[in-house]
């Protein structure tokens, strides 16, 4: 299985990195192949700018073009997502959503002649990622679990699994959700980290 894994946070030593890390070490192990985007190392341009507006708009009528209106890293990332078997995210939940470069790889790439197409009567879309067959979300936060759920919906979970991509028609889709990290002794993190291993080793 091709795994492509979308990795988004600023600081080399965070909880996120670790996390990453245990990710790689367990997919080589169960011999899946694996592609990394780093979001901040490769310096991505999270903004919708008006020519991306206006690829967006023309997608529908025209996505030959549209596609040649896209920037050279939004291409290279399409291509690697077009290959992929499953998608993990690794992120920080800041002020209750994603950070800005994971937002804006969602904005570009979860895109019109990319990963999905309007379907011909113009009700719901069709998925053009032939090969993806699920999703695993992984974030930190340091707010409750039950503060995050109750007073701000599980915003992640609803923004992401099931609007966006149960939207475009990803059926499988998990989310790893670790609260109160800032807090969390060692022992935690390991655990945490041991659970995360599980769930890749479990990917078919």
């Amino acid at each position: 299985m091709k795994v492509l894994i979308i990795f988004n946070h600023p600081y080399e030593h965070s909880y996120c990195s670790g996390i990453l890390e245990k990710i790689k070490g367990t997919l080589s192990t169960a011999k899946h192949e694996i592609e990394i985007i780093h979001l901040d190392k490769e310096q991505f341009d999270p903004v919708m700018r008006a020519q991306d507006l206006q690829a967006f708009t023309l997608a529908r009528s025209n996505p030959k073009l549209a596609l040649l209106m896209l920037s050279e890293q939004v291409l290279e990332y399409k291509a690697k997502l077009e290959q992929a078997d499953h998608l993990v995210f690794i992120f920080p939940i800041w002020w209750e959503l994603m950070p800005a470069l994971t937002k804006g790889f969602i904005d570009k790439l979860i895109f019109p002649g990319i990963a999905y197409q309007y379907k011909a009567n113009g009700l719901g879309m069709t998925c053009l990622l032939d090969k993806l067959r699920s999703v695993t979300m992984i974030t930190t936060m340091n707010t409750p679990s039950w503060a995050y759920r109750l007073l701000f919906g599980n915003a992640i979970k609803k923004a992401l699994l099931m609007g966006t991509f149960w939207k475009i028609g990803i059926k499988k889709r998990k989310w790893i959700n670790l609260t109160n990290v800032k807090s969390a002794n060692k022992a935690k993190r390991e655990q945490w980290l041991t659970q995360i291993a599980y769930e890749m080793s479990q990917l078919k």
